[in-house]
């Protein structure tokens, strides 16, 4: 896409256009590039002091750019074997502490910091261990959870009241139930340790800038490519996701505010259907496109195409997970960038040169070029008999 075009579709989201983008379901957005620089940031009244447990993949650079920008003071603690993706300049004002959450922590002994945000909870052990070391020195424990803490989905309108699941299903074992059970279990440990001091944040699907899953990345580059676009799952189907940005700049501000609790948090601010938001990426491009809707569930199953985020067949256990409440976190301050501005700028990022060839690797999940066109031949020539 050329630049004159990017800039006004851009602009045209930030000024209130997304209506004529086909986003009429999401929230003005807030102009600004994908480094995230809002030009005339305002600090915060107080600087605090604050540990990011991770903080060089995905959520971890973004926590960091803006904590910075906001004039907070910043530690992270990684093992050190990874090197942020974007915003190097925020780094050279981060102190970096290494250490193992598994077996060392060590460098953590003796500090104190005014809020931890735990981005790199994947293990309850750790969890554990890192919340029992610092209930002492530190105000908030902010962990990073998932919407996953409530699968199977078997229910719609799923609010942070929704009791999470505890214990996998001797039927239904998945790595999907096997994830949200740790979140859960580790969310225990921190109210355990931390009490009234806690705050759990539970993030739908994460898109944006550095999302190195190439989840996100699969629909603004599919309509970069233009062509048949194979569309699955009816159009009335909704669909929910958030952008890295909005999330991490939210989760900052509740540290700033003391602001304590569960929080669902993902988006858009109120309904999206896949209609509308295959519209929104019809509107980034300015390719050649054309899609073929396949609405079939069971031919669409039957030939292993039941995801692509954000949609995901809503059927079976999935029934009710793109139906998450975030009406308690909008109460707190969370706000959306248009789906536009988000597709635009995961563009941006992934055609630059902050992605290597290497990592870009094959085609983005969930199927690849040779594959969308295979199934659509087989339902062209399914429909002609």
């Amino acid at each position: 896409m050329d630049t004159d075009r990017r800039n006004f579709l851009k602009k045209t989201a930030v000024a209130g256009g997304a209506l004529a983008l086909g986003l009429s379901t999401c929230s003005p957005a807030r102009e600004e590039t994908i480094t995230g620089g809002e030009g005339s940031l305002s600090q915060a009244g107080r600087s605090l002091k604050i540990l990011i447990l991770g903080g060089t993949t995905f959520t971890g650079p973004h926590h960091v750019r803006y904590a910075i920008e906001r004039g907070h003071e910043v530690t992270i603690f990684t093992r050190g074997r990874s090197k942020p993706g974007l915003f190097q300049d925020s780094f050279e004002q981060v102190e970096h502490l290494i250490g193992d959450r598994g077996e060392d922590l060590s460098a953590l002994q003796g500090r104190s910091w005014d809020a931890v945000i735990d981005a790199s909870g994947r293990d309850v052990e750790w969890t554990r261990n890192s919340a029992e070391l610092l209930r002492d020195t530190v105000g908030t424990y902010l962990y990073i959870s998932s919407t996953g803490v409530y699968y199977p989905y078997l229910t719609t309108e799923i609010t942070e009241d929704t009791d999470p699941v505890l214990e996998e299903s001797s039927t239904g074992r998945s790595s999907t139930s096997s994830y949200g059970v740790m979140k859960a279990l580790s969310e225990i440990e921190v109210h355990r340790a931390f009490g009234d001091r806690t705050c759990v944040v539970r993030p739908g699907y994460i898109v944006g800038p550095l999302d190195m899953t190439h989840r996100g990345t699969y629909w603004p580059e599919r309509f970069r490519r233009g062509g048949e676009v194979l569309v699955p799952g009816k159009k009335h189907d909704l669909v929910q996701q958030i952008d890295v940005r909005d999330l991490t700049e939210w989760i900052v501000h509740l540290l700033e505010n003391q602001i304590h609790g569960v929080f669902n948090a993902t988006g858009p601010a109120s309904p999206l259907t896949m209609e509308a938001f295959i519209d929104g990426m019809r509107a980034i491009t300015s390719a050649e496109v054309s899609y073929t809707w396949i609405e079939d569930y069971e031919f669409l199953t039957e030939h292993n195409f039941t995801f692509a985020i954000p949609w995901i067949m809503p059927v079976g256990n999935n029934f009710g997970s793109q139906r998450i409440s975030v009406a308690r976190a909008k109460d707190t301050g969370l706000t959306y960038r248009s789906i536009a501005v988000t597709a635009l700028d995961t563009l941006e990022w992934y055609h630059s040169g902050a992605m290597t060839d290497e990592q870009r690797g094959d085609p983005p999940m969930p199927i690849s070029p040779a594959r969308e066109s295979e199934i659509l031949n087989i339902w062209k020539a399914r429909a002609s008999l």
